[in-house]
């Protein structure tokens, strides 16, 4: 695994812990962007949990390389739910679910490309 890979995947790491914190606490930005896309608020937490997952696979893929591969597509998926889901709405922010989802590909990209 090169410097790159592990700079961007331990970014992607500290993002998904940061993005499920604000779940688990129902911060009010957090929680006002799911109401926008139409998460109901009984979901929020398994969101938070597959966040939490994706985060502890690409931590484990630093020893087991194919598991953190299969946390990176799982966690590309996710993203692009998300996604999905502001632009069903209509919402044209993708700051940060964007953001994500091209901060995922990169890990993905370069495990990958590192294994």
């Amino acid at each position: 695994m090169t410097v790159a890979s592990v700079i961007v995947v331990v970014v992607l790491v500290l993002g998904l812990v940061a993005s499920a914190g604000g779940k688990l606490t129902k911060q009010n930005l957090q929680m006002e962007v799911l109401r926008t896309v139409g998460v109901p608020e009984g979901r929020v937490p398994y969101l938070a949990v597959l966040e939490l997952a994706g985060a502890a696979g690409l931590l484990v893929g630093f020893a087991v390389p194919v598991l953190g591969i299969a946390a990176a597509i799982c966690v590309v998926l996710y993203f692009v739910g998300a996604v999905a889901a502001h632009l069903r709405v209509g919402d044209r922010d993708l700051t940060a679910s964007g953001g994500m989802l091209g901060l995922s590909i990169a890990a993905l990209v370069l495990s990958a490309l590192t294994m």
